[in-house]
């Protein structure tokens, strides 16, 4: 093994705080080796290594590390993540899910995109429906899921307070989105789950200069839009159980995005 993987398997192996990964754990709380990517793509390797280990933003640092060490009650036993979370899933994708951030005690307890809460408990089985996903359950990073046609990332990678970044901390997590996008070169069709995954796919498109304005895109469940640099850009509510316990979002309304997206990666 390199020296570069080395150093990439000893930041996943520990949480932040340290210590060896417990390998008895119950299955709920386990955080494993090697699981955020899967591929011979060097450039994401490297790229999800940086995000790790990022620490640009004192305030998202403090809060995830409090919540690792605190934790909730349902979670006491378990190791958390309490790092960036890096993107998941297909380096091929011709389809890109881009969210908000982490959760809580969610990925910023397994260090994976949607695992372990309720936002993917909701998702992933509408992934196996619509064939971007191997299985419809996600809780840890061993639990053998596999995405495919698929790469889901955000637009934060730490988990903010209140679920509310600031403004700065959009800023600084926007080097690695414009990474992963420039990186992920199949990609048809764009999915903002939420408007600030919404906004932050439009202020990409302006940093490249390939959009003015973004007064023509409005945020709206199901909105579809074809964008400057050829993708396909689909619009929905974030998974949230804000909007899947309120009827705001359903499994329905869901599946029908994915199907959409499905049908135009086709084409």
């Amino acid at each position: 093994m390199s020296e570069f993987l080395q150093g990439w398997r000893s930041i996943l192996d520990k949480p932040s705080g340290g210590q060896p990964i417990q390998r008895g754990m119950s299955h709920r709380c386990r955080v494993v080796t090697m699981g955020v990517v899967r591929t011979n793509s060097t450039w994401l390797i490297e790229l999800n290594a940086e995000v790790v280990a990022c620490t640009r933003c004192p305030r998202l640092v403090e809060y995830r590390e409090r919540i690792a060490r605190e934790k909730r009650r349902a979670y006491r036993d378990c190791e958390y993540w309490g790092k960036p979370v890096a993107g998941f899933g297909d380096p091929e994708a011709r389809v890109l899910v881009l969210g908000l951030a982490p959760g809580a005690h969610g990925s910023n307890r397994t260090g994976r995109p949607f695992t372990g809460d309720a936002s993917g408990k909701f998702m992933f089985p509408v992934l196996y429906e619509t064939g971007f996903a191997n299985q419809p359950n996600a809780t840890d990073r061993e639990d053998g899921l596999k995405l495919k046609d698929v790469y889901i990332t955000a637009a934060v990678r730490c988990a903010p307070p209140d679920n509310k970044p600031l403004p700065q901390e959009l800023a600084s997590c926007a080097l690695y989105l414009d990474r992963e996008v420039e990186g992920l070169k199949n990609v048809k069709v764009v999915v903002a789950l939420g408007r600030i995954g919404f906004d932050a796919y439009l202020n990409y498109l302006k940093r490249r200069g390939q959009l003015a304005s973004r007064k023509a895109y409005i945020f709206q469940h199901g909105a579809e839009y074809k964008l400057p640099d050829g993708k396909t850009f689909l619009a929905s509510y974030h998974p949230s159980n804000q909007n899947t316990q309120t009827g705001k979002l359903t499994r329905q309304m869901f599946v029908r995005i994915f199907k959409e997206a499905a049908r135009i990666a086709d084409k």
